[in-house]
């Protein structure tokens, strides 16, 4: 292995693997917190019926649950409902028509906007039937309507209640029902219990969900259906620790598919889905790879609309894989594309196109040189590492940094050339221990460098008041970043060889000259210390030039 790449294996993906899975968590969080559209809506109640709803006539969606029927239920029905519940119970006749009713007598109680009651449902005792009734009779009035008071609770803190009282798998069942709208409301459920927690989107997957789902997103019977099992299939691949791979491999194809239709609403969710398949792993960057949809990819990144957050989170996590897999990005021509990226007003954009910048940095040698090769890209990005917010700025500094670390001299000198030595000394005003430590490991590199080329780099360092700034680090409360400036200080501005000490500069005293340290000003640990003091030592010799 060779100096560059024995370099580079210091500092691959910003100094080390585990360092950038870091970052990726990081932004994941940022990500997620400013996409509201993302997460906000996942746990959702339903208040309507859909449009083909069977427990009416009903041809709109907009028409609410009174047209359905003339009564209103509230919690002071809870009683006569579970009165009910117990007479059929003792009768030992399943009423289909009571029990649907029933349900949908708890269901409507629930389908309310704000504080549903769910815990008096609960409390009532009602669960435990409701869920029965999900494979209790065979009556799809009876399947819709439980299924819907369900997915009322599971939108609640109550969804781990239902999957302890054994609701998933009646539910998967009913994924492959006759009925659509009991399909619908069956996959709604189950995406409410998923989106809940990793625990709970395990249980789901354990179930077998997953291919049932499929196959209602690749043969849909309506828009609706269609839809809400894409926003459920997210789900089924949403969180950390990620499912396995081979859990969700399976969607991809229909993801892809997905994404080449029209449906802006299920290419959004179907987007999301990739980015969390694709945020693992090289086996599960592999496995988007395989699907061919780079181009797509690359496509989707390069204009405004509602697909680029989540697609530009996907073409992310693939660059922060191997240098292959870096490749297939690059090689779709994703540069292309950056100069849109880096320019847009949104600045979650920006940071996640210099996060995308910072792991193509740290690639091969031919792979910096594409960064470096695309027309100003660099330049903005070193000017974003100086003045950009803090968000988009630390990226930035990432990639700068990771040119400076990977590169070779060649590279560090062209990114010196757009400015790299004023933006990584731009860091050292940072209360940021690690940001700090990426600053001046990248600046030792361009100080290498710049020896080797026989380029001056000290005197930029001093000019953009770097070395002030480096002067100021030896009181770093990190002992890291102490040594590192030290270090630094002493290697590339230490004195010269042969420079002039002004305590060994001549005294005058009168017509003579005084070569070399007063007597008395010798510090007496010193004296004590050195053999040759003391009452035999040496004299300083002086020499009257006047006399010569």
């Amino acid at each position: 292995m060779n100096n560059r790449d024995d370099r580079r294996s210091q500092f691959k993906k910003g100094i080390d693997g585990d360092e950038s899975r870091r970052r990726r968590t990081e932004t994941t969080l940022s990500l997620r917190k400013s996409k509201k559209d993302e997460g906000i809506a996942k746990r959702r109640a339903r208040v309507m019926a859909p449009p083909s709803a069977i427990s009416g006539d009903v041809s709109s969606s907009a028409v609410v649950d009174s047209t359905e029927s003339k009564k209103i239920y509230t919690t002071s029905d809870i009683p006569s409902l579970m009165q009910q519940l117990h007479e059929i119970q003792q009768s030992g006749v399943m009423d289909s028509e009571k029990l649907k009713n029933i349900a949908q007598g708890f269901r409507k109680i629930m389908s309310v906007e704000n504080n549903p009651p769910v815990h008096e449902v609960l409390s009532s005792g009602a669960l435990p039937y409701l869920i029965h009734m999900l494979s209790l009779v065979d009556d799809e009035k009876v399947h819709f309507e439980a299924a819907w008071a369900l997915t009322n609770i599971a939108s609640t803190d109550q969804t781990s209640t239902i999957v302890d009282a054994g609701a998933v798998p009646p539910l998967v069942n009913l994924l492959t029902s006759a009925s659509a709208d009991v399909r619908e409301q069956s996959a709604w459920c189950l995406g409410n219990i998923a989106g809940d927690s990793t625990k709970l989107r395990d249980t789901v997957l354990a179930s077998n969900a997953m291919q049932p789902l499929i196959l209602n997103i690749t043969k849909p019977a309506s828009k609706s259906l269609f839809t809400n099992c894409v926003w459920t299939l997210s789900n089924f691949c949403r969180g950390k620790p990620q499912p396995e791979i081979s859990q969700v491999e399976a969607a991809i194809p229909a993801i892809v598919e997905i994404l080449k239709g029209d449906n802006e609403e299920a290419k959004v969710d179907a987007l999301w889905a990739l980015s969390y398949i694709s945020d693992g792993d090289e086996e599960h960057i592999d496995a988007v790879l395989k699907s061919n949809i780079t181009n797509l990819l690359v496509e989707t990144v390069g204009y405004e609309s509602k697909l680029l957050t989540p697609a530009l989170r996907t073409v992310g996590n693939i660059v922060t894989g191997n240098d292959k897999q870096t490749q297939a990005m690059l090689n779709a021509d994703l540069l292309h594309k950056m100069q849109f990226l880096l320019n847009h007003e949104r600045r979650i954009i920006r940071k996640e196109a210099c996060w995308v910048l910072s792991n193509i940095a740290a690639g091969t040698e031919n792979q910096i040189s594409a960064v470096l090769g695309k027309h100003g890209c660099m330049a903005q990005v070193t000017e974003m590492a100086e003045t950009a917010t803090w968000e988009v700025r630390k990226e930035a500094i990432w990639t700068v940094c990771n040119v400076a670390t990977g590169g070779t001299n060649f590279q560090v000198q062209s990114v010196v050339e757009c400015g790299a030595i004023d933006a990584v000394c731009s860091v050292f005003d940072i209360n940021d221990t690690k940001m700090l430590m990426v600053a001046l490991d990248a600046l030792q590199e361009i100080l290498r460098v710049g020896q080797e080329l026989g380029k001056d780099y000290c005197s930029f360092v001093d000019e953009c008041d770097g070395l002030e700034k480096l002067e100021k680090l030896q009181e770093h409360a990190s002992d890291d970043v102490y040594n590192k400036a030290v270090k630094i200080i002493e290697t590339f501005f230490g004195c010269e060889e042969g420079s002039e000490d002004e305590n060994l500069a001549p005294a005058i005293n009168g017509d003579t000259f005084a070569f070399g340290i007063p007597q008395k000003q010798l510090d007496e640990s010193f004296e004590a210390e050195c053999p040759a003091n003391g009452s035999g030592s040496q004299p300083f010799a002086t020499f009257n030039f006047a006399a010569v």
